[in-house]
């Protein structure tokens, strides 16, 4: 049996499949340029305005007409490919090369053959007039299906079951008088030559709905077809112009390029980070890049990536030996350029700021993909979210992503570069097939991921020191209580009341400065609390779990004696576990602080160990401790140290768990001489761009991090004197990754 499709089959293919007008007349118009045309004009023909609704509307003698000065059709091109959709011979030479057009040497756009379709969502009566180059021959194809129904079920009012091969259109042949020599004129560019060969479709019988707004609308995002940032980034050639022209009426509906002057001037001069030159080599796992003219390059393999939750879900894979490693992408090398705005900046922050009118113009573009130079829709569409940086946020902490109307660029793929990456046969993106396209959008995800959580966060720490340090060099409340008095002089009862001001202004001053301490110390112990009480409570269900299993064994009278009490041994010990946890714990809080003291750090160095033994067992880290000297000896608090010890375990255990990690190693150095402690592990190290934010309040290089470890470990040191710094000499570098010093020779003793 062959497969013989119903005539109803075109309206699936034009009407239903494609979604609407815009992206109908979208593929007309990528016709023209597949045709090498150097314009086309898309006139809206015998539309009237009514003077009541004071709008432009359809009537039954309403036209579409799509005119262009391409390549034009042969009779053999009309009869081999028009009229046989999803024409092989395109695919076949694809596959040898990529076909491109001869003239302007343009990658051929059209792969199926299904955009000829498009036009049914337009209108039921359609006639084309084709005159090829060098052929005193005009074409004329013509589609007369009104005569059918809307579901092609009836011919002319009669029932009768219609196949596709049963609807035949009539094709003939007459000497040229509308493909002539003549002048066009589309916007304001004039053709004097080059205009006696191309197409001409005539559409009638019009579907849908149109007004004057919608028109203006589809003629904007007709624009967009070829790529709206070499439009502000570089000039084209004449020869290479595609020109694309509306007309109501007889007007010309000239499309304003007032948007993107705007928008090209706030990409150069408002944007906060300017990521360009942006490349993708597959080959070697790696994006570089320059932001702000700066080079970068970033691996796949480094832990600032590869860590990143949704690219591990994606990449991460274990080897036959149980390792983690990184799989290959299939999606091939891409280009990219994105430029991320700050919607919070203030007047201060100078080029910086964006007014209402400049919010709006970055919010109508998002981030586009080109193939080829030409667009691929609906992307970049201010409600596209292909990239599924919304619904991230919305699943997750919102404040971990750049939101998805900050963000303005492009990423360029080809049909060279990136075979696998399809379109859809609706238009509306990529084919979600095989791997390819989720690589691609798991890797464009996890890029601008990263660039949220290290270059814009290192912006936003800038801008806070710069904006301190402005308050502090000006010394804004003191030198306005200065020049407070200074101006009072003599008068005693300003004096007084002065007085009076400033003392209650110190009083609330220390009052503000007690609860900041408070606070750092109630989110120290909030952070040991929670690192600590998954073993905890794992062994409390452990514990649970074995009375159950022995109040059983009991009742069911198979036990002995003795092996109730070493149930009861294990069990007490379970419990003992949680016991001395606690205790460690507990030493944190507000109410068991001591006055300072003498303390032996290695006496609270054994204490979180018993924490960490678990976890560094499971991790199969590698865990010593070298000691030179005598012992070292802190005059602080217990849970100062407990603190530092559990934020240093924290992060350490969390970057060696990274792939690739194979040898997994924690050194600490208890240089008794110095007073001195180095922690050292083998893990990616810290970025040097992070460097100067580490001990930042709420700066962390975590995917999930909350930046207050290191900023308060260093907060509780620095109050009794001592510090925490990164290791800057070779010989406090002990292992590869990250090494800190803390320095317990208290400067103040010394002076």
């Amino acid at each position: 049996m062959k497969i013989r499709p119903y005539a109803r089959l075109l309206t699936m293919l034009g009407e239903q499949l494609i979604k609407n007008e815009q992206i109908a007349l979208a593929e007309l118009i990528k016709n023209s340029y597949d045709a090498d045309a150097d314009w086309v004009k898309v006139s809206f023909v015998n539309f009237c305005y009514d003077e009541k609704k004071k709008e432009i509307l359809k009537t039954k003698d309403s036209k579409i007409i799509v005119e262009d000065n391409g390549c034009g059709m042969t009779l053999k091109v009309i009869e081999d490919s028009w009229m046989n959709p999803a024409t092989p011979n395109k695919k076949t030479r694809e596959n040898e090369e990529i076909k491109t057009t001869p003239k302007k040497h343009r990658i051929i756009q059209g792969e199926k053959g299904i955009g000829r379709f498009a036009i049914l969502k337009l209108g039921r009566d359609i006639k084309i007039t084709t005159r090829p180059e060098d052929e005193n021959t005009e074409y004329v194809i013509d589609y007369k299906l009104s005569q059918y129904d809307d579901d092609f079920l009836t011919e002319d009012g009669k029932d009768k079951q219609l196949f596709i091969d049963d609807i035949n259109i009539p094709v003939s042949e007459q000497t040229p008088f509308l493909l002539v020599d003549r002048k066009v004129t589309v916007n304001n560019t004039v053709f004097e030559k080059g205009n006696n060969h191309g197409t001409i479709i005539e559409i009638s019988n019009l579907k849908g709905e149109w007004s004057f707004d919608k028109i203006k609308k589809v003629n904007a995002e007709s624009q967009k077809l070829e790529s709206i940032f070499e439009k502000i980034f570089s000039e084209k050639k004449k020869e290479d112009l595609f020109e694309i022209g509306f007309e109501c009426n007889g007007d010309r509906l000239l499309y304003s390029d007032e948007t993107i002057k705007e928008l090209s001037s706030l990409l150069e001069n408002s944007a906060v980070l300017k990521i360009t030159n942006g490349l993708y080599s597959e080959k070697e796992g790696r994006f570089t890049y320059k932001i702000n003219n700066v080079p970068y390059a970033l691996s796949l393999k480094d832990s600032q990536i590869s860590g990143l939750t949704v690219f591990k879900e994606r990449f991460a894979e274990k080897n036959l030996f149980d390792e983690i490693e990184i799989r290959k992408t299939t999606c091939g090398d891409f280009k990219f350029n994105f430029f991320v705005f700050d919607f919070a900046a203030d007047r201060e922050s100078g080029a910086y700021y964006l007014d209402k009118k400049d919010k709006e113009t970055i919010k109508e573009h998002r981030i586009y993909l080109y193939r080829d130079h030409i667009r691929v829709a609906p992307y970049g569409d201010p409600d596209n979210d292909w990239l599924e940086i919304d619904k991230k946020r919305g699943v997750g902490r919102a404040g971990d992503y750049l939101s998805n109307d900050q963000v303005v660029g492009f990423v360029d793929i080809s049909k060279h570069g990136n075979p696998k990456l399809k379109d859809k046969t609706n238009r509306e993106g990529l084919i979600e097939e095989g791997n390819a396209t989720r690589d691609f959008i798991v890797l464009l995800h996890s890029f601008l991921l990263f660039i949220r959580q290290h270059a814009y966060r290192q912006y936003q720490e800038r801008t806070k020191q710069q904006k301190e340090q402005q308050i502090n060099k000006l010394k804004v409340v003191d030198n306005q209580f200065t020049q407070l008095k200074d101006s009072i002089g003599g008068n005693t009862k300003a004096l007084a009341a002065y007085n009076n001001l400033y003392r209650t202004y110190q009083i609330e001053k220390k009052f503000y400065q007690n609860r900041l301490d408070n606070t750092e110390d109630l989110a120290a112990v909030g952070l040991s609390v929670e690192t600590a009480s998954h073993d905890m409570s794992m062994m409390l269900t452990k514990g649970v779990d074995a009375i159950d299993n022995l109040i059983k064994d009991i009742d069911g009278g198979v036990l002995t004696d003795e092996q109730i009490e070493n149930e009861l041994h294990s069990i007490r010990g379970m419990f003992s576990f949680v016991k001395d946890q606690m205790r460690d714990i507990q030493l944190m809080f507000k109410s068991s602080k001591q006055r300072r003291r003498p303390i032996r750090f290695e006496d609270l160095l054994e204490k979180v160990e018993k924490i960490y033994k678990r976890t560094l067992n499971r991790e199969h880290i590698e865990y010593s401790v070298n000691k030179i000297g005598s012992p070292i000896i802190a005059k602080c608090t217990d849970a100062v140290i407990l603190q530092l010890l559990i934020n240093l375990f924290d992060n350490a255990v969390y970057w060696l768990a990274m792939p690739d990690i194979v040898e997994k190693k924690i050194t600490i150095t208890l240089d008794g001489n110095n007073q001195q402690v180095i922690f050292s592990d083998n893990g990616p190290g810290i970025r040097e761009d992070d460097k100067p934010y580490i001990f930042e309040a709420f700066y962390s290089g975590k995917e999930d991090g909350r930046g207050l470890g290191l900023y308060i470990a260093r907060q509780l040191l620095q109050r009794m004197g001592y510090s925490i710094s990164l290791a800057e000499i070779p010989s406090e570098q002990i292992l590869s990754g990250a090494n800190f010093v803390i320095n317990f020779v208290n400067s103040d003793e010394n002076d």
